[in-house]
């Protein structure tokens, strides 16, 4: 199934499900809420709640399992959002396949370099208990209608994330935590645009939590054009960076403008060595929901 037919949050589950979608999901069912998942051992629940409660911009709260074990019912932690306005009554859900690509991390430590496309064999129905997390995809719809599409939508890649040194508020287990980010190139005249065009969505990380090349050192960046997580920059035209981009094109009018990012959680994860099994969404491949992305606007 190509994913311009992808049209609906539905339709990129199903396509999910049915394995004939297994990429990144940026530019899917533009409109419709995206959102990162994180499924944890339930003795690491309240902390995580937490967690996401002191790091309200990289880890936006969307929904969690209605009870340990649960994963076709989701419960909204959105004030003003019911759950069925998240996944509409009928349409069903199953969190351990409607991802294109998942991730598993056992003890802290990531399942080697696997992407699993179901999580059927280690989801354990008496105590995993599921996290929703907002995603930054949410609010790249209406970047595009702006006519400020991100260089990755256009030149159809996965966007990049960086791992930072801008430590978390720490909770409970979650210690030692950092910022995740990504990132999209765009001209320094249409900085405040997107910051105004961003802005509201606090659900989905909101505006940006840096921008301009200076804030590359001020994130603790190694090196732009190496992402830890997704693809490699692109231009605002989608166009590749070169080799010399890194330092070059800090002299050109575009400048990277860094938004929080829901890999979070996997970083804090790693960083507090859980034990146990621990599942989440593969970076850049995202669970998209039935819910518009305009209902999550905060004016």
């Amino acid at each position: 199934m190509g994913s311009t037919l992808l049209i609906t949050g539905q339709e990129v589950r199903q396509a999910a499900r049915a394995n004939t979608h297994t990429g990144p999901t940026a530019g899917l069912a533009p409109g419709y809420i995206q959102a990162n998942l994180i499924v944890l051992p339930s003795k690491y629940a309240a902390d995580f709640r937490s967690l996401c409660q002191r790091n309200p911009v990289p880890c936006p709260l969307l929904a969690e399992s209605t009870k340990p074990g649960s994963w076709d019912a989701m419960k909204s932690c959105i004030p003003n959002i019911t759950s069925t306005a998240l996944i509409h009554p009928g349409n069903d859900l199953d969190l351990r396949r409607d991802i294109p690509r998942y991730l598993v991390y056992r003890d802290g430590e990531i399942d080697g370099s696997a992407r699993h496309t179901d999580l059927l064999a280690t989801w354990r129905d008496d105590d995993h208990v599921a996290f929703l997390i907002g995603c930054s995809f949410s609010f790249e719809a209406a970047l595009c209608d702006a006519g400020l599409a991100p260089g990755h939508i256009v030149g159809g890649r996965n966007v990049p994330m960086y791992r930072t040194t801008i430590p978390l508020n720490p909770a409970g287990v979650f210690t030692g935590g950092t910022y995740v980010v990504s990132m999209r190139l765009y001209k320094k005249h249409d900085v405040e645009r997107v910051r105004a065009i961003t802005a509201p969505y606090a659900f989905t990380h909101g505006e940006p939590v840096a921008w301009g090349w200076e804030s590359v050192e001020e994130l603790g960046l190694a090196d732009i054009m190496k992402p830890e997580w997704g693809d490699r920059p692109l231009w605002p035209d989608g166009k590749e960076l070169g080799p010399q981009d890194g330092g070059a094109g800090r002299s050109t009018d575009v400048v990277p403008v860094f938004w929080g990012c829901g890999v979070t959680p996997q970083e804090a994860v790693v960083r507090a060595r859980l034990q146990g099994t621990v599942m989440a969404h593969a970076p850049g491949h995202m669970l998209v929901l039935d819910c518009l992305d305009e209902v999550l606007k905060v004016e």
